[in-house]
């Protein structure tokens, strides 16, 4: 029987793998019941099985306005732990918007968004530190460990996973100071790697170093992308709280449900708010060797499980230009109404 320190092999599960994963999955279905802990209602001889992705990682990307939901946050943290179960390798980046503009408010510190991000001043990056890795990240990794010793928590900064620099914003085509928010420009991912091989479930708050040592909060989205993508992750799943991406927002509210990294290299110009990052970081993900990324509504129950072992859920998949095949949907006239408050 496969123990925490045991990592399928990347390509598949034989019979004898597959059976001792199946086997898992009752064993901590069992553990849940007798911790009161629910599962996802699927029996363990039912589970959805993908072939391809056995062994495989898979980047989820979990935003503060599930988090912040006690319910919400226990489905997702099931989902995780089911992804490790069905021999996938899940890692999660988490952010916590609604939570720190909490924190601000109470410590009377200014609340500000420009081009989609959250205006970063030295105070309030003490407070974006102390809230995703102490309050949000604890949470998170409490929830998936209801499940048993899975999670384990980390930030950017931790062995510097992730290297950043000072992200430049324009508004309207005019340059605007969002203090100290930063773009990715370096992921060492061996840290997360030797996580997996572990047999653990890396929970990775989106916090990273500067070459000087300074701290910048990154977009949970840009973050997620950016370790999907030094991690050869064959899925990035970008939780939201609107259903995708809508063709023709505000006229309509239809989703688009497919579309290739030229398509939606098309439509960026169009998004803004929190749906800018999100895209974007869709957008380098597939075409860095990220096989797929699936934007689904975080506020469905198990949205995770579904929408990558099964693909029931509705959403967007945006995938690489050589996969993809033309979609039906028409520019955006607008990002959709902020979807969830960036970190």
């Amino acid at each position: 029987m496969r123990t925490l320190g045991e990592q399928p092999a990347v390509g598949g599960l034989d019979a004898v793998q597959r059976a001792d994963v199946v086997q898992r999955v009752g064993a901590a279905r069992s553990v849940s019941a007798r911790a009161g802990v629910g599962t996802v209602g699927l029996p363990a001889t039912d589970v959805p099985w993908s072939e391809e992705l056995q062994g495989r990682t898979v980047v989820v990307k979990c935003g503060g306005s599930t988090l912040e939901d006690p319910a919400l946050r226990r489905s997702f943290a099931q989902d995780v732990v089911e992804l490790w179960q069905a021999g996938l390798h899940p890692v999660v980046v988490h952010g916590g918007g609604p939570q720190i503009s909490s924190m601000l408010d109470r410590l009377a510190l200014e609340v500000r968004f420009e081009a989609g991000m959250r205006v970063t001043t030295p105070e309030a990056m003490d407070v974006v530190r102390m809230v995703l890795t102490g309050q949000v990240q604890r949470d998170l990794v409490g929830a998936i460990n209801a499940h048993g010793p899975f999670a384990v928590g980390m930030s950017g900064e931790d062995a510097h996973t992730l290297t950043a620099v000072r992200r430049p914003a324009w508004v309207d085509g005019r340059p605007v100071d969002i203090g100290l928010v930063g773009d990715i420009v370096d992921v060492a991912p061996d840290t997360v790697r030797n996580l997996l091989a572990g047999g653990r479930i890396p929970v990775v708050s989106p916090v990273a170093r500067g070459a000087d040592g300074q701290i910048y909060n990154v977009n949970a989205d840009l973050a997620a992308s950016a370790l999907a993508v030094a991690l050869g992750a064959d899925r990035l799943v970008m939780l939201t709280d609107v259903p995708g991406l809508y063709a023709d927002w505000p006229r309509s509210t239809e989703v688009i449900p497919l579309l290739t990294a030229e398509e939606l290299e098309t439509l960026l110009p169009g998004l803004a708010g929190g749906m800018l990052p999100k895209m974007e970081g869709c957008l380098r993900a597939v075409r860095s060797g990220v096989g797929r990324v699936h934007v689904l509504d975080g506020r469905t129950p198990h949205a995770v499980l579904r929408g990558v072992l099964t693909e029931e859920n509705p959403g967007t998949t945006v995938l690489p230009d050589e996969a993809g095949e033309s979609t039906r949907g028409a520019a955006p006239a607008a990002a959709p109404h902020e979807e969830e408050t960036p970190a």
